[in-house]
C-alpha cells in the first residue's frame, strides 16, 4: 500500500496551515506589479511557501534544515528590496525554524546570518521609504531575532518532555518484567518442589505395595502420581506464558550496548533459536542482559564475542572478552549469582572463566527439560 500524500507531517496537526494566512500580504504586493515582474514575484513566492513545507519535512536533519532556510531567507531579502519593504515580515517564518536548531554554534550561526540579512533588508528599504517609516519595523525585527531563543527552549522542553516520558515507560516494563520472573522464581522454588515431592512419594509408595492387600492403596498412589504430574505441567505452562524477552531481543539490545562503549562484538553460530522453549529463552534472555552489564561496567574490554550452539542435549551460549574488570568480581557480585540462579531453575548451568578475559558459559539441557513432564 502506497504511503498517503501529506503537505505537513501528521504531528503538527493543524498549525502548518494556519500560518500560511500570513503570505496572504506578500500575495497582495506582488499582484501590484506588473509582467515579469510580476511572475518572478510569484515564483519567488511559490518557492518560499516549497522552502516553508520542506522545513517541517527535513528539519530535525539540520544539513536539511540550514539549506531551505538559506533559501527562505534569500527570497525574504529579494522581495524586501525589489518589491516591497514589507516583505521582511516575512522573517517571522525563518525565525521559527532557527530555533530547531540543536546545537547551539549553529543555532548562533544561523541567528547571526538571519540578524544580517534583516539588516540589508533594512538599509535598502531605508532608501525606499521616509525614516518614520522605517522605524516602525524596529520592534517587529528585535522580536524576529529574540523569538528563535524561547522557540529552542520550547523545543528543548518538549524533546526533554518526550524522553522523561519514554523512561517512565520502559521503568514500567522493567518492573513488570522483573515482577514476572520473581513470580516464575517462586512458582519453581515453592509449588514446583512441592508437587516434584508428592511425584516422588506417590512412586515409593507404588514400590513398596507389593501384595494383592494394598492394590487400592496402589491405584490411589497412581491417581496421585497423575495428579501432581498434571499440576506440575500447570506450574511449567504458567512459568512459561510469563515470557517478557527472548534470546533474539537481548542479542539486539546486547549488541547496541556494547557498540555504545566503543567495543567491538561478534556473535557467531546458530542464529535461529525460535524453536527454544519459552521459559528457557527468558531465563536466557536475562542472563544475556545481565552479561551484557557486566561487560560494559566492568570488563574494560575492547572486544566481546557470542557463540550460540545448538547441541542434541543442550543449548549453550558463551559470552567471551579480553577485559578485566570483569574477572575481580566473580565470586562477590550478585550479577553472577543472580545468573546461576536463574539458570538452576531450567536445570542449567555457567560456566564461569577469567583467564585471558573472562568467558561465560551458558548450558540448558534443552531435551531434559522438554522431555521432563512425561518422564520426572
Amino acid at each position: 500500500m502506497k504511503n498517503r500524500f501529506r503537505v505537513f507531517p501528521k504531528m503538527f496537526g493543524f498549525f502548518p496551515y494556519i500560518f500560511l494566512i500570513y503570505l496572504f500580504m506578500p500575495a497582495v504586493y506582488i499582484s501590484q506589479e506588473t509582467g515579469m515582474k510580476m511572475v518572478f514575484g510569484f515564483g519567488l513566492l511559490l518557492l518560499f511557501l516549497v522552502s516553508y513545507r520542506q522545513l517541517y519535512w527535513q528539519g530535525q536533519v539540520e544539513t536539511g534544515l540550514t539549506i531551505w532556510l538559506a533559501i527562505q531567507i534569500i527570497i525574504m531579502v529579494i522581495l524586501s528590496i525589489w518589491y516591497n519593504p514589507y516583505h521582511l515580515f516575512m522573517g517571522f517564518f525563518s525565525a521559527y525554524f532557527i530555533g530547531w536548531y540543536k546545537n547551539k554554534a549553529h543555532f548562533y550561526l544561523a541567528l547571526t546570518g538571519f540578524a544580517a540579512a534583516l539588516f540589508i533588508g533594512m538599509v535598502a528599504a531605508f532608501f525606499q521609504d521616509s525614516i518614520e517609516r522605517m522605524l516602525f519595523f524596529i520592534p517587529f525585527l528585535l522580536v524576529m531575532v529574540i523569538s528563535p531563543f524561547g522557540i529552542r527552549s520550547m523545543n528543548r522542553s518538549m524533546e526533554l518532555e518526550k524522553q522523561l516520558d519514554q523512561a517512565n515507560e520502559q521503568i514500567k516494563e522493567l518492573v513488570k518484567r522483573e515482577e514476572r520472573i520473581r513470580i516464575a522464581r517462586d512458582l519453581h522454588d515453592t509449588l514446583g518442589h512441592t508437587l516434584s515431592l508428592i511425584t516422588l512419594q506417590s512412586q515409593l509408595v507404588q514400590r513398596f505395595a507389593e501384595n494383592d492387600a494394598v492394590l487400592q492403596a496402589k491405584a490411589k498412589a497412581k491417581e496421585i502420581e497423575t495428579t501432581s504430574r498434571s499440576a506440575l505441567r500447570q506450574v511449567r505452562e504458567l512459568v512459561s506464558d510469563m515470557r517478557s524477552i527472548s534470546i533474539e531481543e537481548e542479542l539486539a539490545n546486547m549488541k547496541n550496548i556494547i557498540q555504545a562503549a566503543g567495543m567491538s562484538y561478534v556473535c557467531e553460530g546458530e542464529q535461529n533459536v525460535s524453536d527454544i522453549p519459552l521459559l528457557q529463552q527468558n531465563i536466557l534472555g536475562m542472563c544475556l542482559r545481565e552479561a551484557g552489564t557486566n561487560i560494559v561496567k566492568h570488563s574494560q574490554a575492547k572486544n566481546c564475542r557470542i557463540r550460540i550452539e545448538k547441541r542434541r542435549e543442550c543449548f549453550m551460549i558463551t559470552i567471551s572478552d579480553d577485559g578485566q574488570g570483569l574477572g575481580q568480581q566473580l565470586n562477590e557480585g550478585n550479577g553472577l549469582r543472580g545468573m546461576k540462579e536463574r539458570l538452576a531453575l531450567i536445570e542449567g548451568e555457567l560456566v564461569i572463566d577469567h583467564k585471558n578475559g573472562t568467558t561465560l558459559t551458558m548450558k540448558v539441557p534443552i531435551v531434559k527439560i522438554q522431555g521432563k513432564e512425561g518422564t520426572a
